[in-house]
């Protein structure tokens, strides 16, 4: 049916959009939720979402340069440019960080921010735990980058195979800062889990059944989901790897009955969903992106929502094709074969599926969705690659070979990390009330795909020849100068491409400063609920509850039929969304006990490491967090608790209905 407009959007048009003689976005926030200082006791899970985003992006920028390090030192055969030692060291970290420091974190940030607003609610079910999430997880990434400066970095792998970690062959202290920093960021992690689950299965707008909730909101339920059966798994391991290492446990070493293999299964049991956990995430975004910019439903819904589903439970049945060459045996080989062969259609029926939405619509190539597209088209490359793996014999020889690391980079970096940037693109005006630059941000995408794809398409050649991962150097006589120094070139590349986004960042803020134009509530003529309340999003999210009638609700309250059957517009959104001016709401209560409980895990790891000592201080610390938290008072004394006696919405329920969670807000 064709769509029809009887004038132009507002806020494309840049007129500024107002209300009730307010502009949208005018917010009352309490005293205690303002400054610099509120950001270290802020329980607001849209405070929390932008730090997570924050953390990950310095973090990704720390990874960026230890690729950068590694790939000048393989520019060049024989070359020196990092010694062996130092070399593992970087190699290792850069791993570990692009994991668990940056795209983990990163999908944290869009869960934490949209999540709440994808289905109506005022903040996460348990804002402070939600607050100690984040403040684990900073605290475990600094210790564990503490590293450094304290006898040198993991040098291990990412993976940490033993015996590689035992104390005979890192007898430094890298390993454990390695098992008991991922340990502090596990914690965050699986709290965050528990968390946001709760928040999606209890806390949805009146109306908002499960097969209306967006598919992001569907993809990150499935993530947390993940997170919370696989944390445990790669848990269990480091707390073994740590009494290994540090109180001569031999859980695997096998000269006392340990088994090496036993890491290996742990590992990758939690290694293979690990990868789902962070690709899922990207597919959440995108299938929120393509729709909007296609100007059509997502193709399809109950089966996108159905593979995400599929892929997460299959994803627990492939772990041991990273295991061909460690003498599984036939029958294992031949099933995980087949598994890993099957978990290739349900994420074969969402790339039909984005493609089948993009197929006659009315598309509009922004920034966000040539992010999206770069997704679709890099992910089926890195999955076409990885279906090889299920055939035994070509996995053995691909095995500890850069055809590997190809692979892993179409999948993570191709897929999980433009679709982050796909989400930057399209959601920082609703997080921050001013668009990106599109004209850096089309530099910033192209000078990465191409980057990209001069970086990792060649180390498929690479790998084929033979080049072995993870080595120091290599030999002229090799042959793998060439294209060693191609891939080098493009990482350099990529580099530029991230420095473009940077540059877009300050340009875009500078802009709106000095040329302030209010965006309205939706400047995409978007489809779910996060763009029926003001920009920046209110403090309370919502002026009054949303009451939901039909899967992207927000659209249809903007759009409908004639009588002839065309869809034309019904509202415009800056008519019908909140203005964010409701102060009645009663907010959670910030608070510093998270914090200080969180900083005293690391202190905790320092004992363990150095001196037993330590302990008290650290326990002290433990103590007074837990007892203060479990003390403080949970609602919020300098919140506004006006009344709002006018109802712009209708059918809403009244705000006196709301309340978030044993934590959360209540309202007056």
């Amino acid at each position: 049916m064709a769509i029809t407009e009887d004038r132009p959007l507002a806020l494309e048009s840049g007129e500024v959009v107002t209300k009730n003689n307010r502009p949208l976005g005018a917010l009352t926030r309490p005293q205690s939720d303002v400054g610099w200082a509120s950001w270290f006791t802020t329980v607001d899970h849209k405070k929390i979402g932008i730090m997570y985003g924050v953390g990950s992006l310095f973090f990704f920028l720390f990874g960026g340069v230890e690729a950068l390090l590694i790939r000048i030192q393989l520019s060049q055969p024989g070359n020196s440019f990092l010694s062996e030692s130092l070399y593992n060291q970087v190699f290792t970290m850069h791993g570990v960080t692009m994991v668990f420091l940056v795209i983990m974190p990163m999908a944290a940030a869009f869960a934490n921010y949209l999540l709440p607003l994808q289905v109506g609610a005022r903040d996460v079910a348990f804002p402070r735990l939600n607050a100690f999430s984040f403040w684990c997880w900073l605290a475990g990434a600094i210790f564990l980058n503490t590293s450094w400066f304290l006898g040198g970095a993991p040098d291990g792998g990412w993976f940490a195979y033993a015996p590689n970690t035992s104390a005979t062959f890192a007898p430094g202290n890298g390993m454990d800062f390695y098992a008991i920093g991922l340990q502090i960021a596990g914690i965050a992690s699986l709290v965050s889990a528990i968390n946001l689950i709760v928040t999606v299965l209890n806390m949805r707008a009146p109306g908002m059944t499960l097969l209306k909730m967006p598919i992001f909101t569907w993809m990150m339920l499935v993530v947390q989901f993940l997170l919370l059966f696989a944390v445990p798994v790669i848990t269990i391991a480091l707390f073994l790897l740590t009494f290994d290492r540090s109180f001569d446990a031999n859980f695997f070493n096998v000269a006392e009955g340990g088994s090496p293999l036993l890491w290996q299964h742990l590992f990758w049991i939690f290694g293979h969903p690990e990868v789902y956990i962070l690709i899922l995430p990207a597919f959440g975004i995108i299938s929120e992106v393509i729709p909007t910019f296609s100007r059509k439903p997502i193709f399809g819904y109950p089966f996108m929502v159905g593979s995400g589903i599929a892929i997460g439970f299959m994803g627990w049945g492939v772990w041991a094709h990273h295991m061909f060459v460690s003498g599984l045996g036939p029958i294992s080989v031949a099933a995980f074969s087949l598994s890993t062969m099957f978990i290739a259609v349900p994420t074969g029926v969402k790339i039909l599926n984005w493609l089948a939405t993009m197929w006659g619509g009315r598309l509009r190539f922004n920034t966000s969705m040539l992010f999206a597209v770069g997704v679709i088209t890099m992910f089926t490359i890195g999955g076409l690659s990885g279906v090889t793996h299920a055939v035994a014999p070509s996995d053995t020889q691909q095995t500890d070979t850069y055809y590997i690391v190809a692979h892993f980079h179409y999948v993570i970096f191709g897929g999980a990390l433009l679709g982050m940037f796909s989400g930057f693109y399209f959601w920082w005006p609703k997080v921050f009330g001013h668009k990106l630059n599109e004209k850096w941000g089309k530099i910033n995408f192209w000078t990465m795909l191409i980057g990209f794809n001069v970086t990792f398409g060649p180390m498929h050649v690479l790998g084929l020849q033979g080049m072995a991962r993870r080595h120091h150097s290599y030999a002229e006589a090799d042959g793998f100068t060439v294209w060693n120094q191609v891939v080098s070139l493009g990482s350099f590349v990529i580099a530029i491409g991230v420095l473009a986004f940077l540059i877009n960042v300050v340009v875009s803020r500078r802009e709106a400063k000095r040329n302030p134009v209010e965006m309205g509530p939706d400047p995409w003529d978007a489809r779910s609920l996060e763009w029926s309340t003001a920009s920046p999003t209110p403090v309370h999210n919502f002026d009054k509850d949303p009451v939901v009638q039909y899967q992207d609700d927000w659209w249809h309250r903007k759009w409908g039929t004639n009588d002839e059957g065309t869809i034309v517009r019904i509202a415009h959104p800056e008519d019908i969304a909140d203005d964010g001016s409701n102060t009645n709401v009663h907010l959670p209560s910030p608070s510093y006990w998270p914090l200080v409980l969180s900083f005293s895990l690391p202190i905790i790891g320092y004992a363990i490491i150095f001196s037993l000592w330590l302990l008290i201080p650290a326990g002290i610390m433990f103590l007074a967090g837990f007892v203060g938290w479990a003390l403080e008072p949970a609602d919020d004394p300098e919140a506004a608790h006006g009344h709002d006696d006018h109802d712009d919405h209708g059918d809403n329920h009244d705000a006196a209905t709301v309340s978030v969670g044993a934590e959360g807000a209540s309202v007056d």
